[in-house]
């Protein structure tokens, strides 16, 4: 039997398959949300058949967690170079906002499917401990300092999102002032 030929010329592979179908997921969270895409066009959009997608993930939440994982590597990844460059509070404010902004209707899909979805409630709680986790790594805390830091990271999570949201403005408060708290709060985990 001859085998079938990689997807429009994509080397054939399980991690490759897997990353242009998360790739391509974001990219249809980011434009139109969770619930303005299907598994179909998210493998369409990866070049794939929609079968395909099943093969890979049981279904759009299991995808989502995936893309989640992913938004939150990247953020990862542009705050440490930030930290290794001993940046202000200021710029790791504007790194999380920007990012936030980046994603918003994915943001906004997260928010709606942790009070809905069980699953993805979970992801997000292992999210923030991994953060936690990071933070405390960072700034060389002990273990009983994770609560004080989770409390600060869904101040900042909550006050990110409405900066990128542009809710401030809805409120006649400065932008300037919703970033300088985030700022204070990422100071003050030491």
């Amino acid at each position: 039997m001859a085998s079938r030929p990689a997807a429009l010329g994509r080397p054939r592979g399980r991690r490759n398959t897997s990353e242009q179908l998360i790739k391509a997921a974001m990219a249809e969270f980011r434009e139109l949300g969770y619930n303005g895409t299907d598994s179909n066009k998210i493998a369409r959009r990866a070049g794939f058949a929609p079968q395909t997608f099943y093969r890979w993930f049981a279904d759009k939440t299991e995808i989502f967690i995936a893309c989640y994982r992913a938004w939150e590597d990247e953020e990862k990844s542009v705050l440490d170079g930030l930290i290794e460059q001993n940046a202000p509070a200021s710029k790791l404010v504007d790194a999380i906002i920007q990012h936030h902004r980046k994603h918003l209707l994915f943001r906004r899909s997260l928010r709606l499917l942790a009070v809905e979805d069980p699953a993805v409630r979970k992801a997000r709680a292992e999210s923030r401990r991994r953060q936690a986790q990071r933070i405390r790594e960072w700034r060389q805390l002990p273990e009983q300092s994770t609560d004080r830091i989770l409390i600060a990271l869904l101040q900042i999570e909550r006050l990110a999102d409405a900066c990128a949201e542009e809710e401030g403005s809805d409120l006649d408060l400065p932008d300037k002032q919703i970033r300088q708290t985030i700022a204070e709060l990422l100071s003050a985990l030491n």
